[in-house]
């Protein structure tokens, strides 16, 4: 079974101006989550159940606490924050109905990146309502990976909560299509997203792959690739390197339009819309005409 996207973890220094730096782009921000375990969010919905997580630490002590106690996700986080620095790209989230069998899969894979978490968290939308949410999740990496890594997410109690208001941006961001990874060898990392997905590679050469995951794709190329179709400098690191997110938009001029009203920096490349990474936006937005 294909696992589709979830959502994607974006780390930032600081959660007020992710808000900002997201607002300015049009994006519809939640109010902050926070996690058991120090870390704080500001989600951004999308349509189809996507989203995108900026993370910053709210709690240092209590991050501490939990990296000692052996919780990956945070130990993950500090590890990128200490090679990239506290702004980026650093997951990408696939859901699940059934995260202790991707788990066993991954451990069987030995893809496993660790021991499973398991956590809740109050939630409140747009309007106040509060819900709890509960999760679990299964994490894979490869065994080099220096920066990127993975999970598997099981929304064990999903808050009944309408997320339409969150969902409508002003941008006209409806979905995300896919999100862009960078490696000098693409086809090194194939196996590992294909085990890792459940999905087939398509189109894959020595230049890059793509894997559809149903919900959207992912969009593996080298150095040189993502300089041609993008315009953005990559890493260089050996490693595999989430480099941006690609977004559906219904109206690329009225996006245009309003990233030229709020000073936005922005590049046209074969009908694309690049906003290149900035403070609170850790990574390469790249928006893309719905079709």
């Amino acid at each position: 079974m294909t696992l589709p996207i979830d959502h994607l973890v974006l780390p930032v220094a600081d959660l007020h101006a992710a808000r900002a730096r997201l607002g300015a782009l049009g994006f519809t921000v939640a109010p902050v989550g926070v996690h058991p375990f120090g870390t704080v969010n500001c989600c951004v919905y999308l349509q189809g159940g996507t989203f995108l997580e900026p993370l910053a630490i709210g709690d240092r002590a209590a991050a501490g606490a939990a990296m000692r106690n052996g919780n990956v996700f945070v130990a993950r986080d500090r590890a990128f924050r200490e090679r990239q620095g506290d702004e980026g790209f650093s997951a990408v989230v696939f859901g699940t109905e059934n995260a202790d069998a991707d788990d066993r899969r991954f451990r069987a894979e030995k893809i496993s990146a660790g021991a499973m978490l398991e956590f809740s968290r109050p939630f409140v939308d747009a309007a106040g309502q509060t819900d709890t949410a509960s999760f679990k999740l299964a994490f894979a990496a490869e065994p080099d990976a220096e920066t990127a890594f993975f999970f598997a997410c099981e929304r064990v109690n999903a808050p009944k909560i309408d997320r339409t208001a969150l969902e409508r941006h002003a941008n006209g961001v409806s979905a995300l299509r896919g999100v862009v990874a960078v490696a000098h060898k693409p086809l090194k990392h194939r196996d590992f997203l294909r085990r890792l997905t459940g999905a087939d590679a398509a189109g894959d050469n020595a230049a890059g792959f793509d894997i559809a995951v149903g919900n959207s794709t992912v969009v593996v190329v080298d150095p040189a690739a993502a300089k041609a179709r993008y315009g953005t400098a990559a890493s260089t690191s050996d490693g595999l390197q989430l480099h941006a997110a690609i977004f559906g938009v219904a109206d690329p001029a009225a996006a245009e339009k309003l990233f030229n009203a709020n000073a936005i920096s922005y590049e046209r490349r074969d009908n694309r819309i690049i906003v290149p990474p900035a403070p609170g936006q850790g990574t390469n937005f790249v928006f893309e005409a719905m079709r």
